[in-house]
């Protein structure tokens, strides 16, 4: 039998981060083995009413459960670690590895959602090499991104070795020094890589990204031009970016309050870390800033995608308890607006703006660069690794298209590599890569409490209820079926030109209707000492019907909620004929 007729096929499976920005996660399936790269969460649309976060469809990992032998976590964005918690209430991971910032972000979290038992944690540094099971072993080559800590991984399989960048671009001359392992990619090039998974988040922009520290001049200039108070928003991720922000207050003498929990803890991770590095008396809190002059004073803040809880979304909403703008503010927004946010990010420049500040914004301030590759550093990846098999993943549809035309044009031919959706079912072999067929993608949307998931039924009506308006219906009926008063109703958010009396009267006559056709299927019988009334069956047709006529009736589809009062002493048939009163179910419960 030859080689590649004895080894079974690679099984890649992609759950989120495919034709969408967000939410990476990608299961590897080998024989009876799966590891996990990522799991990332998403932030919901304007829709999406009451979801606090978007997590991929977990169904297919769930039910393979018993095959998870651990995780790889390539670096400490949300999108790539912030559904863990979430998942390991639902099954363990036996051990998940990572680098020392990212876990140690991860570990507040787990401890948080009480799972931290639910899996063991495990640092890594570059070059280690960890093996998962029997099958995967798993190395780590340091990369640059926008946050510190971060890393392409090589994952050596029975079939060959496979390289996923993660999130990353060529950085140079990185703010920390620690340059990308590009001697070590090469190796591996040499080597020979079976199949190159790329970041293809900026594959329509051409060139290169720039350094991060080509930001640093920018930020200098704003600084220096500053005369009140000086705010700075980023991503709270963006440790590089902070740093910089911090040696510039040093260099202007301001000294520095950090206002939102996640920039808060991720610099309390990033200083016992070593990755910030600053004099304690440097920071601040509120209250003692808040008497000192304007031009010493820079408030780092949360907020710059226009996050609805956010720090700066509460301050140019005036709702902050303790910061408000004044006129001769100067507010940095040090980040671009990720696809979806932009509508929220611009309102909320509109309102600094109103408020008297002075707002720098946009790419022509030179204030952001972004922590993905362009297309020459896509072209540079392909060239060191030298792939068989190319997998373009990390982007909108659009992106993960324009990626694999690059991918052509470095040499790699088009029937070795495919455009995938999340739940594909990507085999991979010593010598050919396809789509196997699908498992489960769709989305697991966890509710504003944090306690529970969305249904698909239950946002479909908050959506209605938003768009549509809600109906809402009360009556009581006895045990004849007739109604025992007239049913009150209350109308929110419903735009009708019919009169409330109008419609009362309509509604009371098509209950009535409905009860005489339908009330013998719900009707009790005195064959027993106990009537029995399907109250619950009657209420769920009683509120279909009435929906479905409404509807025709207001030509627009609010949402109906029936709210259904019944006796409380149901009649009951004795030994003499006579009937008498007794206690219902419930009351002999309590």
């Amino acid at each position: 039998m030859a080689k590649n007729e004895s080894l079974a096929a690679l099984k890649i499976i992609p759950l989120g981060g495919l034709h969408e920005i967000g939410k990476n996660t990608c299961v590897f399936e080998y024989d009876d083995e799966i590891i996990l790269l990522d799991a990332g969460l998403a932030f919901p649309t304007d829709g999406m009413h009451g979801v606090n976060i978007v997590l991929p469809d977990m169904t297919y990992v769930r039910e393979n459960r018993h095959k998870i032998k651990g995780m790889i976590v390539t670096h400490g964005h949300e999108d790539h670690i912030g559904g863990i918690a979430f998942h390991l209430k639902q099954f363990d991971i036996p051990v998940i590895y990572g680098p020392r910032l990212a876990l140690a972000m991860l570990e507040g979290k787990l401890e948080e959602a009480g799972v931290r038992d639910r899996t063991e944690l495990r640092s890594v540094v570059p070059r280690d090499l960890v093996r998962i099971g029997k099958h995967f072993f798993v190395e780590y080559i340091r990369n640059t991104h926008s946050i510190a800590d971060s890393f392409t991984v090589a994952i050596h399989t029975p079939l060959g070795v496979l390289i996923h960048t993660g999130d990353f671009k060529f950085d140079h001359t990185p703010v920390d020094g620690e340059h990308f392992d590009l001697q070590r990619l090469a190796e591996h090039g040499e080597k020979g890589v079976l199949c190159l998974m790329s970041d293809s988040t900026n594959s329509e922009v051409p060139g290169f990204t720039p350094s991060e520290r080509s930001v640093f001049p920018n930020l200098d200039r704003v600084f220096s031009q500053a005369t009140g108070r000086l705010f700075v928003t980023t991503f709270a991720s963006s440790v590089h970016r902070i740093n910089m922000v911090l040696q510039l207050a040093q260099k202007y003498n301001r000294v520095v309050t950090v206002v939102g929990r996640s920039m808060l803890n991720l610099i309390a991770h990033a200083r016992n870390l070593g990755y910030i590095k600053c004099e304690d008396n440097l920071f601040q809190p509120l209250h003692v800033v808040r008497n000192l002059p304007e031009e010493n004073v820079l408030i780092l803040t949360t907020g710059s995608q226009g996050e609805p809880m956010s720090a700066m979304t509460r301050i140019a909403n005036q709702e902050h308890p303790h910061i408000k703008i004044r006129q001769g503010d100067t507010v940095v927004f040090s980040a671009n607006p990720i696809p979806g946010n932009t509508i929220a990010v611009v309102t909320i420049i509109d309102k600094l703006m109103m408020q008297g500040a002075n707002v720098i914004y946009g790419r022509d301030k030179g204030i952001h660069v972004s922590g993905h590759g362009c297309q020459e550093d896509q072209k540079l990846m392909i060239a060191l690794t030298r792939p068989k098999f190319f997998l373009p993943v990390h982007g909108e549809h659009r992106m993960l298209v324009k990626h694999a035309q690059t991918a052509q044009s470095m040499g790699i031919p088009a029937e070795n590599m495919v455009i995938i959706q999340n739940g594909n079912i990507v085999e991979l072999t010593e010598e050919s890569l396809r789509v196997a067929g699908k498992v489960s993608a769709g989305l697991e949307l966890v509710d504003t409490s944090g306690s529970g998931m969305v249904s698909a039924k239950v946002l479909q009506e908050r959506q209605r209820m938003a768009e549509e308006g809600i109906v809402t219906i009360a009556t009581a009926i006895d045990w004849n079926g007739k109604l025992m008063a007239k049913p009150e109703i209350h109308l929110r958010g419903v735009v009708t030109s019919v009169e409330r009396s109008l419609l009362q009267k309509w509604i009371q006559q098509r209950l009535e209707e409905i009860l005489t056709v339908r009330w013998s299927a719900f009707a009790p019988s005195f064959d027993g000492d106990q009537p029995e009334v399907d109250w619950g069956g009657l209420q769920e047709v009683l509120e279909r019907e009435l929906a479905r006529s409404l509807r025709k009736e207001l030509h627009c589809q609010p949402s109906v909620t029936l709210l259904m009062q019944i006796p409380d002493e149901p009649p009951v048939k004795v030994s003499d004929g006579r009937r008498r009163r007794t206690r219902t179910a419930a009351q002999v419960a309590s």
